[in-house]
């Protein structure tokens, strides 16, 4: 069985999380600077069953598009291109990083440490997403039964 990989795309830094083999655990796997990402993709996805890439799709509270969608739109583009094999869907990231700021703040990181390691967001952002993916997926399998 293969794995989820969700992905947090940022201008700066990308964070990625994974499922465990059997879908039930989702965990922060890195934080990559998104120039180095299809080359952490390459060697991540060469190494590893991947079944499916869930993407944040950067929604604003009223439900219109991010900003960041004018560059997740064509790296998703670009993803499906490169990686036919693997289906690639979207799914709403909204909150994922202030979630992810509530997280960190109440994991009683000092303030220095939290500053300094940005990237500790964009991780755990990937992780929300993919937790909440999840969690979709197993509620619509229950109302479907």
């Amino acid at each position: 069985m293969g794995r989820l990989l969700a992905i947090d795309y940022g201008k700066k830094r990308t964070g990625i999380a994974v499922s465990d083999s059997q879908k039930l655990i989702a965990n922060g796997l890195t934080t990559v600077p998104t120039s180095e990402l299809y080359n952490f993709l390459d060697e991540y996805l060469t190494k590893e069953d991947v079944e499916l890439i869930i993407v944040g799709y950067a929604l604003q509270t009223n439900g219109e598009e991010s900003e960041n969608m004018k560059r997740v739109t064509p790296f998703v583009n670009r993803l499906k291109k490169l990686y036919k094999t693997i289906p690639i869907e979207l799914y709403d990231e909204r909150f994922t990083s202030v979630l992810a700021h509530q997280i960190i703040h109440k994991s009683g990181i000092h303030k220095k440490k939290r500053e300094t390691n940005k990237g500790l967001v964009d991780k755990i952002s990937a992780t929300i997403l993919l937790e909440d993916y999840m969690n979709s997926i197993y509620y619509k399998s229950k109302e479907l039964k």
